[in-house]
């Protein structure tokens, strides 16, 4: 597939975008800073500029696309730019980049029929990640049914493009994914932070326990393209196990006693379901802290 990477160039961005390369994908990177990886073209896009965006997806990817006899048309986008949390921008400018950059690029990429849409959400919209003091999920586990309840303005802006997606998709049938992203890890971050994390479970509870490798999200993202016809779909997207070594009945005693559990949990199950991305899109995840940090 021809595929126009948003983001690609972040830290979730630089390992995916790679990844689908090496699936055989023709990747185009769509960044304000460039990846630099021979596998990826570059190209410097203002995703906020809605001229900037319809250009980019409509023109070619690199010189040698010259040598075709028509100028070909993307197949898929992956829209993965974003502020990506709170904190490094003022709030209004996380809000507004993340919403205006969605809206342009679903816009572009619908008026330009591309019938495939994988766009990044966030665990942020179920109101636990950056909320202002305590917040605990209503139910366990989490999954895409619960309420989006978000707090925080990088969160309202995944709610907000979660419903740009859903109203393109309704207007054009194209098919538009949302992945709701839990806390992505690099592989060299499972030696650098994961020690911390065992010591002190607490650390990991605004992300509710879970992790998502950052290799295992490029491979859902490609089954994502793989697999036609859901129309509008949001999946959380984490890793089966946990992030502490606590089992999840400690971890429900000590900070979920009290709140609702929907069905029964294995001994070291993510609190952040994933049974939707497995039924419908094939997703297995195969990396784990555990395999780098073993006992």
């Amino acid at each position: 597939m021809r595929i126009f990477f948003t983001g690609g160039s972040g830290k979730a961005g630089r390992i995916v975008a790679p990844y689908l390369a090496d699936q055989g994908h023709r990747v185009t990177n769509a960044d304000l800073v460039p990846l630099g990886h021979p596998g990826v073209d570059d190209l410097r896009v203002d995703l906020t500029d809605a001229g900037e965006t319809y250009s980019a997806l409509a023109g070619l990817a690199s010189l040698d696309e010259l040598d075709r006899p028509e100028r070909p048309s993307y197949d898929a986008v992956v829209h993965f730019a974003a502020v990506p949390r709170i904190g490094l921008r003022p709030d209004a400018a996380t809000y507004a980049a993340n919403v205006l950059s969605t809206y342009h690029v679903l816009e572009a990429a619908t008026r330009l029929g591309v019938r495939k849409i994988v766009f990044a959400s966030s665990e942020t919209v179920y109101g636990v990640c950056f909320a202002q003091g305590e917040r605990r999920p209503l139910y366990l586990p989490v999954d895409e049914d619960h309420p989006t309840i978000p707090e925080d303005a990088y969160a309202m802006s995944k709610v907000a493009g979660e419903t740009t997606a859903r109203s393109f998709q309704a207007r054009t049938g194209a098919d538009a994914y949302g992945l709701r992203i839990n806390n992505v890890i690099e592989p060299h971050e499972y030696a650098e932070l994961f020690p911390a994390f065992l010591a002190d479970p607490a650390l990991r509870r605004r992300n509710l326990f879970a992790y998502i490798d950052a290799r295992d999200l490029g491979e859902m993202v490609h089954r994502c393209l793989a697999t036609d016809g859901l129309g509008y779909q949001v999946f959380n997207v984490a890793n089966p196990d946990l992030s502490v070594a606590a089992t999840t009945r400690e971890l429900r005693e000590r900070f979920y006693d009290g709140v609702e559990v929907r069905r029964e949990l294995g001994d070291d199950e993510t609190f952040y379901a994933i049974d939707r991305a497995r039924e419908l899109v094939g997703f297995t995840p195969r990396h784990s802290w555990r395999d780098v940090l073993p006992g």
